[in-house]
């Protein structure tokens, strides 16, 4: 069985997460650890610790009231997506432990398109 990180838990609540195929689990958030741990194979998990998190992307719609999904971009094993139950209360979890600085916003997907046409039209 696996040991968690964390010596206090701050927020538990169901997640998915989006590796290849949807893997579904829990989500869980302490003083040391963000941890996700698969529903239906224990020894499955992700354990990133505070201090490996470089900075954490959520889309943001209709102004803030809905954020479908947020990404973990980690300093050296890359980028893991995950979307909760509560994406809202799960962040503002995740903000006792990383700084509002290195918590952005993922661009739209017109954002995409705008940076493009300008990428385009700049190159020329």
């Amino acid at each position: 069985m696996v040991q968690s990180l964390n010596t206090k838990l701050d927020l538990t609540t169901r997640g998915t997460m989006f590796m290849g195929l949807s893997k579904y689990g829990d989500v869980m958030i302490g003083d040391k650890a963000f941890e996700f741990y698969n529903e239906r194979n224990p020894e499955d998990y992700i354990q990133i610790p505070w201090q490996e998190i470089d900075h954490i992307s959520a889309a943001v719609m209709f102004g803030g009231r809905l954020i479908p999904r947020f990404a973990i971009f980690t300093k050296q094993n890359g980028t893991f997506s995950f979307s909760t139950r509560r994406n809202k209360q799960t962040l503002r979890a995740i903000r006792e432990y990383i700084p509002a600085d290195r918590l952005l916003r993922s661009p739209t997907f017109f954002g995409v398109i705008k940076r493009g046409i300008l990428h385009l039209i700049h190159r020329r």
